[in-house]
């Protein structure tokens, strides 16, 4: 007598093909999940980058106006008359790297050689957020602390010197301070680290130099 034909699968054959299926599952849930967390990772770098560009360019986009004035020819002497200094010169810091930057241009329609309430500016660290002055005393946050924390800012002066003797129809008397006259070239280094505010492991940071577009012209030449 033949004996029956078996049918269907034995206990053992499902466990083992119920082990091979977990273990499938398992590892693409496991590819699926690293993919995420590297989207993730990626999208908050992303996220972090663009931040410190957009304040680095803003920072440096009104550094480079620093010292602008309306009538910067009403600086140079006409007719035996002394030139007029420029109200807007002034910059701190001068020398030592600092985490705050004022400056000063103009935004007269008709210039009025005077520094007025809304023509002084600068950028600051305060509680990991970059400040921006807009106006004498009004302070406005550049950045945002909900998606980046601002860890260092740092603005760092660089002045370089040209002489102007060849301007001058008489030589300078030895050791005189003020003589001949200098062409100063300003800029400053602009440096910002932050950490992302989703992942405090992601921390990256940027550098940008910044040439500033009016120079200062110091000393003068002989009578």
């Amino acid at each position: 007598m033949t004996p029956p034909r078996q049918r269907g699968l034995s206990l053992v054959e499902l466990m083992i093909g119920l082990a091979i299926g977990l273990f499938i599952v398992a590892t693409a849930t496991s590819l699926l999940l690293d993919r995420i967390r590297e989207h993730r990772a990626l999208l908050i770098e992303s996220r972090l980058m663009q931040d410190l560009r957009t304040a680095a360019d803003l920072v440096s986009r009104d550094l480079r106006r620093a010292g602008y004035w309306g009538e910067s020819t009403a600086g140079l002497p006409r007719g035996g008359a002394a030139a007029a200094a420029n109200p807007y010169t002034a910059l701190a810091p001068a020398a030592a790297a600092s985490d705050a930057v004022s400056f000063r241009f103009s935004r007269d329609a008709g210039e009025n050689h005077a520094v007025d309430g809304n023509e002084q500016f600068g950028f600051r660290l305060r509680r990991g957020v970059i400040e921006m002055l807009l106006g004498s005393g009004n302070w406005q946050a550049l950045t945002d602390s909900g998606t980046m924390i601002v860890t260092a800012f740092s603005v760092t002066p660089r002045v370089d010197e040209i002489t102007l003797q060849a301007l001058c129809e008489k030589a300078c008397a030895a050791g005189a301070a003020d003589c001949p006259p200098k062409q100063q070239l300003r800029s400053f280094g602009v440096a910002i680290t932050g950490r992302s505010s989703a992942d405090a492991g992601v921390v990256r940071g940027v550098r940008s130099q910044v040439r500033l577009r009016n120079d200062v012209i110091v000393g003068a030449c002989p009578a």
